[in-house]
């Protein structure tokens, strides 16, 4: 039976992504039942941030096109959905290469050669760079230098959703929570209202932790996808966050879009504004 229901769809450019989401969105009319969720990675040309977006991508089981003029970052797409068993279209490879094939002439592989460089550009650039050098805690230091600090135990979607933010231009830390580990001094120092922590239930998180474990080849039924040993840390992450006195967003039936649309509200953030600009 053909799949009808509702897909991810991952624009990603070295560029602003224009190009990429046009073809998509021209063979996606030719679909009129399949629901689309777009989400659009613009200005991307870092192996490091790709591939963050890429993990994300598989999480979500998201359908890549992408315009990435540098042969590498084309080539660890391609590789990665082949692995992963992605569907993805190359929107700007295989056009390069048969300007390149008739003419004899290499391309300048020169990413946004087309449109001048803007300060938003580089805010999210920055931002996109500060999410993957302090995602997961790597780094308590980034918990003094974010815009945004986000909690939560494992597979609360702290890494999409710092990905998510930072392409709007705001750099966000993130720190995973458990019983078992213990909290860096830095996390205290950190303005309560710019720390958001995520929960979710019992239920759902233990699917999704068993469809990681499934994912790497191993049973679904382990400690880590233990029932009791879940709600236990929840708890735990809850009293953190009463500690702390935090904004608590339970991400079980929401988005990535959702719950960073709520955040930005109720921090009163500006995303960076970079999607008017044109290919």
């Amino acid at each position: 039976m053909a799949e009808n229901s509702g897909i991810d769809i991952f624009i990603i450019s070295d560029s602003s992504g224009e190009t990429a989401l046009t073809v998509a969105q021209t063979a996606v009319a030719q679909f009129p039942d399949i629901e689309v969720k777009y989400q659009r990675f613009p200005f991307i040309q870092t192996e490091s941030i790709l591939s963050g977006i890429l993990k994300m991508a598989a999480r979500k089981k998201a359908v890549l096109y992408y315009t990435l003029v540098t042969h590498s970052l084309s080539e660890q797409v391609k590789s990665f959905t082949e692995e992963n068993h992605l569907q993805a279209f190359d929107c700007i490879q295989p056009a390069m290469k048969a300007l390149a094939d008739r003419t004899g002439v290499k391309p300048a592989s020169i990413p946004s050669i087309n449109h001048s460089l803007t300060d938003t550009y580089f805010d999210r650039i920055g931002a996109m760079e500060f999410a993957v050098a302090y995602d997961d805690g790597k780094d308590p230091t980034g918990l003094l230098k974010a815009d945004i600090v986000i909690l939560g135990v494992s597979r609360t979607s702290k890494t999409p959703l710092s990905l998510f933010l930072a392409n709007r231009g705001i750099k966000v830390a993130n720190l995973p929570l458990s019983p078992t580990s213990q909290l860096p001094d830095e996390l205290w120092q950190v303005d309560p209202n710019k720390i958001i922590g995520l929960t979710n239930s019992p239920k759902v998180l233990r699917r999704i932790r068993q469809q990681r474990m499934l994912s790497y080849g191993l049973p679904a039924e382990s400690a880590y996808s233990d029932t009791e040993k879940i709600k236990a840390e929840l708890k735990y992450a809850d009293e953190i966050y009463k500690k702390i006195g935090c904004l608590v967003i339970n991400v079980s039936n929401k988005s990535i879009e959702e719950t960073a649309t709520l955040i930005l509200e109720s921090l009163n953030l500006e995303p960076a504004e970079i999607d008017t600009i044109k290919d």
